[in-house]
């Protein structure tokens, strides 16, 4: 039996659903929304695990899942060397949304990351510390950042609503995900030119670390022929 990891609510569990029932594999909850229970028709060998899109990335690496469906940035912030313990089996086409570094709109001579750069040196010689960002996605961030010689600034943990840090003086700045924008824009900030950390969207994982049976990889071939999908060689 491998057991495949799917959002517990809202519009990534209804498109999860509508995905693999559009390829004849149906998803559906077995009791009330709030039992997280489901089942899986269509396909023998296969059980659903209903489990909230931040824990699917963990539950994946410890291979107590077979497969699970999540944000790719998730996984890329959860996991240290993600391709090592995951992999990518299928992009869903939804969840789409942007992490990104914005600024405040005040702020006319930052649009580049080599302007954060700058203002984030002069900030600190004239307060004393580091310029703050606040995110929940650090290690994405501390990495794009490293990468692109960005140094004057500091982490700060933003699990709440990560665009009013600026207006609430906790932050001078942000990463965050965002689809539309007009949060951003309703808190008077605007995105950098050039800090597009990752483009974000459902994708279907494997776990490498599952207890991979010759049972289940039978059960997983059929899966992937009916999902048309490709499984990578391990």
């Amino acid at each position: 039996m491998i057991k495949i990891g799917v959002p517990s609510k809202g519009r990534l569990m209804e498109k999860t659903f509508d995905w693999f029932g559009a390829r004849g594999v149906t998803l559906r909850l077995s009791g009330a929304e709030r039992e997280y229970a489901g089942r899986v028709d269509g396909i023998e060998g296969v059980e659903l695990v209903l489990l909230s899109a931040g824990e699917i990335p963990r539950e994946l690496a410890a291979g107590r899942i077979h497969l699970g469906v999540t944000g790719s940035d998730l996984v890329r912030e959860k996991l240290a060397d993600w391709p090592t313990q995951v992999a990518e089996l299928a992009p869903l086409g939804f969840g789409h949304a942007d992490l990104i570094i914005a600024v405040p709109v005040a702020w006319i001579d930052v649009d580049t990351l080599d302007d954060l750069d700058a203002a984030a040196a002069a900030f600190r010689r004239t307060h004393g510390f580091r310029l703050r960002i606040a995110t929940k996605y650090h290690r994405l961030v501390r990495d794009y950042l490293t990468t692109h010689g960005v140094a004057d600034y500091q982490l700060v943990d933003s699990q709440g609503a990560t665009e009013g840090t600026v207006k609430n003086l906790t932050a001078e700045a942000i990463a965050d995900i965002t689809s539309s924008g007009e949060t951003l824009r309703a808190n008077h900030l605007k995105i950098l030119s050039d800090a597009l950390i990752h483009s974000s969207q459902a994708v279907l994982f494997l776990s490498h670390r599952a207890d991979w049976t010759a049972d289940n990889r039978k059960t997983l071939s059929d899966l992937a022929r009916q999902l048309d999908v490709t499984v990578p060689k391990t």
